[in-house]
């Protein structure tokens, strides 16, 4: 088990609120046991590392809360977000999979709790419980038909219904929906890493902010949001 640090609470896979729609639910009891005494949990601050891109992939990493940013880097030693992951998900299990290093690097955006799992556990699992693998599979499918979606959209969608797109995704567990259907929201990352997830510049993505004022349709003020009716969020897309 882990304690984390300035608290008394400890955090076990048999509590985990997220065990049963994550890869691990396919696990038996003896088997959970083996996966909570190969973990160490660990609390990471906003901006704080959790892996490094070229670094050696040696084991996965759930985020048990908070919100993380994956990054990689281009030619030139720009930072670009590329995607990001929440309470529950499951990171490094692409590279560990396939013996690679980790592809990008993996920072908290948010105070976040994070349980890395040795692959020395990680491997003893998979052979015991071939379920497990095919969880990861899954997954990994998964990802790549997301992938192709995002691709997708950045070459035949405008920019403002990227944005449209992603502010919809971004509702359900960052925004609060009134009775009169306006919507609040408190954005979980910069601008510049909003413009970066849906494949545009920062100032191309700016000028789309400036559309919807304009129209009505949102208001932006630093990270917040405020759209009267979603309706109009979704008629763009």
């Amino acid at each position: 088990m882990s304690m984390l640090r300035g608290s008394s609470e400890r955090i076990t896979c048999f509590n985990c609120q997220h065990r049963e729609r994550s890869e691990w639910g396919v696990l038996t009891e003896k088997e959970l046991q083996g996966l909570d005494s190969g973990k160490i949990c660990r609390e990471y601050f906003p901006g704080e590392a959790i892996f490094l891109e070229g670094d050696p992939c040696l084991g996965v990493y759930c985020v048990e809360r908070g919100l993380v940013g994956v990054r990689k880097t281009d030619a030139e030693g720009n930072s670009v977000l590329v995607r990001i992951a929440n309470s529950g998900d499951t990171l490094g299990y692409r590279p560990f999979l396939a013996g690679d290093v980790h592809r990008g690097t993996a920072e908290a955006l948010k105070p976040t709790i994070i349980c890395a799992i040795s692959g020395s556990t990680v491997r003893r699992l998979l052979a015991e419980n071939p379920s497990l693998g095919l969880q990861f599979l899954e997954r990994t499918a998964k990802a790549l038909g997301d992938a192709e979606e995002k691709y997708f959209q950045n070459v035949t969608l405008p920019v403002r219904a990227r944005l449209a797109h992603l502010l919809v995704v971004l509702k359900d567990r960052y925004g609060t929906v009134a009775e009169d259907g306006s919507l609040t929201m408190e954005l979980p990352m910069s601008r510049q890493d909003l413009a970066a997830l849906i494949g545009t510049r920062p100032e191309t993505m700016s000028r789309a902010v400036r559309q919807f004022e304009e129209d009505g349709i949102a208001q932006f003020k630093g990270r917040k949001v405020h759209i009267r009716d979603t309706r109009d969020l979704l008629a763009e897309l």
